[in-house]
């Protein structure tokens, strides 16, 4: 896979479960752990005592998906979800939703990070919650992006490609 299927447009972190997303302008990445500092490379997610244990290293979303969803929502007379409120480490633009959902079971490069789509993120009521809006699971449903495990150190950059 070596023709860039999107880049990416923002980077999201938070150090623990239910704290706001923090945008960055780059990631330190850690093979087998995720993000440096954020709640899942530490544990310290909401979900990070899943049984059985689940893969949570990076998150991935596209603007085209939040797009989409918040469509969803402002037909349903619902106010919209911003990025830093879906949750999601990395948000790519420049490719949909099922571009990125095909991901799951194939290795993929994120800048110079290679990586393994793992699953697709199953909206929950999470977002909801620490936002006080409703309609999240209903509107990200089939784009709520996709979990990853991280396979190579480095560091994500704004603008880095996804190939």
């Amino acid at each position: 896979m070596s023709s860039s299927l999107g880049q990416i447009s923002g980077l999201f972190w938070c150090a623990s479960a239910g704290q706001p997303m923090r945008e960055a302008k780059q990631l330190k990445v850690i093979a087998g752990q995720g993000l440096e500092g954020d709640r899942y490379a530490t544990g310290q997610g909401a979900y990070s005592d899943t049984q059985p244990p689940k893969i949570r290293h990076l998150s991935l979303i596209t603007e085209e998906g939040i797009a989409t969803a918040n469509e969803w929502q402002e037909a349903s007379g619902l106010p919209a979800f911003t990025m830093a409120q879906t949750r999601r480490n990395v948000l790519l633009s420049g490719l949909s939703a099922q571009e990125l959902n095909a991901l799951v079971g194939q290795n993929f490069w994120v800048g110079d990070i290679e990586c393994h789509g793992i699953e697709l993120c199953t909206p929950c009521p999470r977002p909801a919650e620490l936002s006080g809006q409703t309609g999240f699971q209903d509107a990200f449903e089939g784009r709520g992006g996709l979990r990853a495990q991280v396979l190579g150190s480095g560091w994500l950059r704004l603008g880095d490609a996804l190939r």
